[in-house]
């Protein structure tokens, strides 16, 4: 991984290059930024060029995840009887993750593991194999350098084991921590780090990088970039995904439409177990897609009904259904609370719940909402 090859984050890709090129390296830094904004690519980049420069023998090492001056930590669980595991113990799964793609997050890391139902953590093995590396020099290069994925992960007492090297660590030796979020990092971590912050990718970046890494024309591109709500990971999922729009369509409106006759139709609650049943028996992957093309569909309804349809994007006409007829049952009285169940229903299923009921649920809630009148002002 090289700067070049980071999407967006232009200003910090600048940043780090320059100092570098200084020499004026922070001895812990702490990168922050949501899945999908490129976080671990960029501290991959950031140490490819710190640790071999111009050196194409050594990036390939640095790219293989075998230099021996690269360090990894990051969550992971028991299996079995396993105990005192830490990174270490998974290195070889790590490195086939990143090459898959390093902008993915810590449940498709825990579900490659086969460990989803399980909570990763980063654990005192680790800090004890993170001080036993310290006080060795490197081998190849000039700097160690270590990255801690996710260390909001960190348990405390890991964390307090490892407050004064993150402090005066050895002028050789560099730390990148990596989080999604800083609230549940302790203050002495971050009082120790010189912290940057990452922003979401832009539309129209995501947008050139579709077009440019997968057979997607630029109006195809334009919906994933804004389905992917800055997040390249999420971007790529969708530009990889088997089901096109028009299924998603089909289910969509099949859904919403018998929803719509919850109040008539006596045959109503059957019909949404039928459809519950066949959504059911999809993938997970399908399943959360589908959930986020019903978020964004909600939304571009939304703004079609508070006339700002020059930013809805979404063309079911191939399906016979127009998107405008919707609009008006999308309001401030009850996006809320669709927008509440489809995400509480996207959190169950990769959480790996029983995906008929999940589904059965948000479906009588949607019957709910769908008709519920928006307030005066």
């Amino acid at each position: 991984m090289n700067f070049d090859a980071i999407i967006g984050q232009d200003f910090l890709k600048t940043y780090f290059q320059k100092i570098i090129s200084l020499n004026r390296i922070p001895h812990t830094q702490l990168f922050v930024g949501d899945e999908g904004t490129g976080t671990l690519p960029m501290a991959l980049a950031f140490a490819n060029r710190l640790l071999c420069g111009d050196d194409t023998n050594c990036q390939n090492k640095v790219n293989k995840i075998i230099h021996p001056d690269l360090h990894f930590v990051f969550p992971t669980a028991a299996s079995g009887s396993t105990k005192n595991i830490n990174s270490d113990h998974f290195l070889p799964q790590w490195r086939q993750f990143i090459a898959q793609n390093p902008y993915a997050g810590l449940y498709d890391w825990m579900q490659f593991l086969n460990l989803a139902n399980k909570q990763g953590q980063i654990r005192v093995a680790d800090a004890e194999q993170i001080i036993k590396k310290v006080s060795v020099k490197p081998y190849e290069a000039r700097y160690k350098v270590f990255i801690i994925w996710m260390v909001e992960k960190m348990n405390n007492e890991t964390a307090n084991k490892l407050l004064k090297i993150l402090e005066e660590p050895p002028e050789d030796t560099k730390f990148i921590l990596i989080a999604e979020k800083t609230d549940h990092i302790l203050p002495t971590i971050l009082s120790r780090c010189q912290i940057h912050h990452f922003n979401l990718i832009p539309v129209k970046t995501i947008q050139d990088a579709l077009t440019k890494h997968f057979d997607l024309q630029p109006e195809q591109a334009l919906k994933v970039a804004h389905q992917a709500n800055g997040n390249w990971h999420k971007a790529i999922q969708l530009a990889k995904a088997e089901n096109t729009d028009d299924d998603f369509q089909k289910l969509f409106i099949e859904w919403v439409r018998v929803a719509f006759s919850a109040k008539t139709d006596k045959q109503a609650i059957r019909k949404l177990i039928m459809w519950s049943e066949k959504i059911a028996g999809e993938n997970r992957e399908t399943q959360k897609q589908f959930l986020e093309f019903a978020l964004e569909t909600f939304r571009q309804a939304l703004l079609i009904n508070y006339q700002n349809s020059d930013l809805a994007y979404y063309d079911f006409s191939a399906n016979k259904f127009d998107l405008n007829k919707l609009a008006p049952f999308i309001h401030s009285g009850n996006i809320q609370n669709i927008y509440e169940s489809v995400t509480d229903a996207l959190y169950h299923i990769e959480r790996n719940a029983n995906p008929k009921l999940i589904f059965l649920n948000l479906s009588i809630n949607l019957t709910k909402f769908i008709h519920k009148k928006e307030k005066s002002i």
